[in-house]
């Protein structure tokens, strides 16, 4: 008799995951790959912390720790909320999980039981959707276009049919790189808040931004599941520390969720991550440096045939239209790294409708790898 195989499992694969396993292979074999394809700077963590990484592997041994994070870390996430964005949080409210990924899982698993349905727009990070429906949660995806910026909006989310339970926002966004305005953020607040949808806003871009400061949910919606990450603007992926303000009605149930599914977020990263809010010039220099990133392919790319980019307010991504250039994104993104070595994520990652014609390209790596990637491209025969 064949084994039982459980659905929960049988979900798409997170495909740019699969594209860096592809531009590895090729690069362990000999070939010079650039990599685009996934959001990862290229700078690692930032002096203060691995220092005093370094002190504590030396200092006393590393257990567990409380299943929401060590109080310091707590209270500095709390502080950096008063400073940033003059918003107060409890340290209560805050839970130190293993990622922003481990986040999703314990936010949802808190907010929303199985048949709810939740909307994100299109395109977005996939995960969201995955994870979703691994939990048996529907995702309901909001079609969104250059004239919604690809952001949710309550114009698409009157046009979803049924019921809506939780909206998921980011800002700034992947794929796209787009952002919500303070007053955008105050609206679909308030429209969440009168049709008692529980909004989570993924914050984990805060602090790449290239057109003024993100603006957090958390200013409008204190019921709302606000998460962050220390992966991307503090530059530490591999570290795998993220958190979560939790508004107070679920804190205990995180708590619960936290303790049973992961023990803890790893106790040597978020010993060091306290010393990560005071880095602020060194990792500022790295936004300069997708700055200028930013700067080159939006230059140089049109010559290779990417013409039309979603607005990159924020975070480290292009996400372009190719339509001109092939209606299969993945066969496209394939063939790319194969004869350029050039690795980047095709649009379907993101958009399973429409994403067939898109493209993205991550610029969180060194400038002069950008430069040749451009060159790469432009002289592509395809």
């Amino acid at each position: 008799m064949a084994l039982k195989h459980g659905k929960r499992g049988q979900i798409p694969p997170f495909i740019v995951m699969d594209v860096m396993r592809e531009a590895n292979r090729l690069a362990a074999s000999g070939a010079d790959i650039l990599h685009l394809e996934v959001g990862q700077p290229s700078t690692g963590a930032p002096s203060k912390v691995i220092a005093a990484a370094e002190r504590l592997l030396r200092a006393s041994p590393l257990g567990y720790t409380d299943a929401l994070g060590i109080p310091a870390l707590r209270e500095r996430i709390a502080r950096h909320y008063a400073s940033t964005y003059r918003v107060t949080v409890d340290p209560a409210q805050v839970a130190v999980t293993i990622g922003a990924s481990g986040a999703f899982l314990l936010g949802f698993l808190a907010a929303f039981d199985a048949g709810d349905r939740v909307a994100l727009a299109a395109p977005g990070y996939p995960a969201y959707r995955h994870i979703l429906t691994a939990l048996d949660i529907e995702p309901v995806e909001l079609p969104a276009g250059k004239e919604d910026r690809f952001q949710p909006t309550i114009r698409l989310l009157e046009r979803a049919k049924g019921r809506i339970d939780g909206l998921i926002i980011a800002s700034p966004s992947n794929p796209t790189g787009t952002m919500l305005g303070d007053a955008d953020l105050a609206e679909l607040s308030a429209y969440c808040r009168k049709q008692g949808i529980r909004l989570v806003s993924d914050e984990i871009y805060h602090g790449i931004t290239y057109a003024g400061p993100a603006a957090t949910a958390l200013a409008h919606a204190p019921e709302a599941i606000v998460i962050n990450s220390f992966s991307k603007y503090f530059s530490m992926t591999g570290w795998r520390l993220g958190w979560m303000i939790v508004p107070p009605d679920l804190i205990r149930a995180v708590e619960c969720l936290a303790q049973n599914l992961v023990i803890s977020a790893p106790s040597l990263a978020q010993h060091a991550a306290i010393e990560a809010f005071d880095c602020a010039e060194e990792l500022d220099g790295n936004v300069r440096r997708y700055a200028e990133n930013r700067a080159l392919l939006l230059e140089q790319l049109p010559a290779a045939g990417f013409e039309d980019f979603a607005p990159p307010d924020g975070a480290f991504y292009l996400y372009a239209d190719v339509t001109s250039l092939t209606n299969d994104s993945l066969d496209f993104c394939r063939r790319m790294l194969h004869e350029t070595g050039v690795a980047a994520t095709p649009g379907i990652d993101f958009d399973s409708g429409r994403g067939h014609r898109s493209v993205r390209f991550s610029f969180a790596g060194a400038t002069a790898d950008m430069a040749e990637a451009a060159k790469r491209l432009r002289g592509w025969k395809r």
